[in-house]
């Protein structure tokens, strides 16, 4: 016995579905990332603090450590928090429609897969 055919509408819901849970899962992985660079620019900048200004600070470059300007530094990391702290908002945005999405898809494809009431069937008496 084969299982019956899925109508076609339910089946572009559980497509939508599918495709709203990677794209979610792809956001969650990006906003971890985002963390991530936020946590280390955190730390960067709090140890620039506590250089003292007279203090050699170097930066990656490529393969190659530059000297920079203590000032120079701060303030590129600080654009870079900036920049990052906008996106974590934007990612949190998108995860949160995401999340709403993937509740309205659950509902609909619940309603659709729930068995329905028989009309044949009277009244219970109470």
């Amino acid at each position: 016995m084969s299982q019956p055919e899925l109508p076609p509408l339910l089946r572009e819901q559980l497509a939508r579905y599918d495709q709203t849970q990677q794209n979610l899962q792809a956001v969650l992985a990006q906003k971890q990332q985002v963390e991530l660079e936020l946590g280390e620019t955190d730390k960067a900048l709090e140890e620039l603090a506590k250089a003292p200004d007279s203090e050699a600070v170097y930066k990656f470059a490529g393969n190659l450590l530059v000297k920079v300007k203590k000032d120079d530094v701060t303030k590129e990391l600080s654009e870079k928090k900036e920049l990052a702290n906008t996106r974590k908002m934007v990612l949190a945005k998108q995860e949160t429609r995401f999340r709403e999405t993937l509740k309205d898809l659950q509902m609909k494809i619940d309603d659709a897969v729930k068995p329905k009431p028989s009309q044949s069937q009277p009244p219970g008496d109470a």
